[in-house]
């Protein structure tokens, strides 16, 4: 199998990677200077913050979800510091109304993980209003499903019945959910 053409990244490579999983930020990292970029990285909001603020990247992919807070805080300095900078968004809780806040703070698009190396490149180097090709392995509707459960599961502060009173589900059904591993 050939590999289309990848699209040019331009002159200025550098992009910003932000995430609190380090595993899969140097995983990543690796992946995308073998692409071409200029790698910095961040384990944190404030860390992202710290080095968007001093050398704004032309490109960056930021977690939604970090310890120490809200990976939407790094997009708006990054929009405040280099308007022209891609931003790519990922979140392991994929939810329609944070990826409306991703965009409209300006975030060019919005991946659920796990999203690969090429599914972030495509994302990032899309032009225009041509959308990125969609993923080789989109995740299958009963791991959406899980997703969601766990996503109001954690914005319930964890509380079973609180969880399954905004789901409209049993308690009990909604134990037996978040007893088992997470589906493929």
């Amino acid at each position: 199998m050939v590999d289309a053409p990848q699209p040019d990244i331009g002159p200025d490579k550098s992009l910003l990677l932000v995430d609190d999983d380090e595993p899969f930020l140097r995983r990543l990292a690796k992946a995308m200077e073998k692409r071409g970029f200029e790698i910095e990285t961040a384990g944190s909001v404030a860390a992202g913050r710290a080095i968007a603020t001093a050398r704004p990247p032309a490109y960056a992919v930021v977690d939604l979800r970090l310890e120490d807070g809200n990976g939407l805080d790094v997009v708006e300095v990054l929009r405040d510091k280099r308007p022209d900078c891609r931003v790519v968004v990922l979140t392991g809780y994929g939810a329609i109304a944070t990826a409306v806040a991703a965009v409209k703070i300006g975030a060019t698009d919005y991946l659920s993980k796990p999203a690969d190396a090429t599914d972030i490149t495509n994302a990032l180097l899309a032009t225009g209003d041509e959308l990125p090709p969609p993923p080789e392995n989109p995740m299958s509707a009963d791991r959406v499903r899980w997703e969601h459960i766990q996503r109001v599961y954690e914005l319930c502060d964890r509380n079973v019945s609180e969880t399954a009173r905004r789901l409209n589900m049993h308690r009990r059904t909604l134990q037996r959910i978040l007893a088992k591993r997470s589906p493929r």
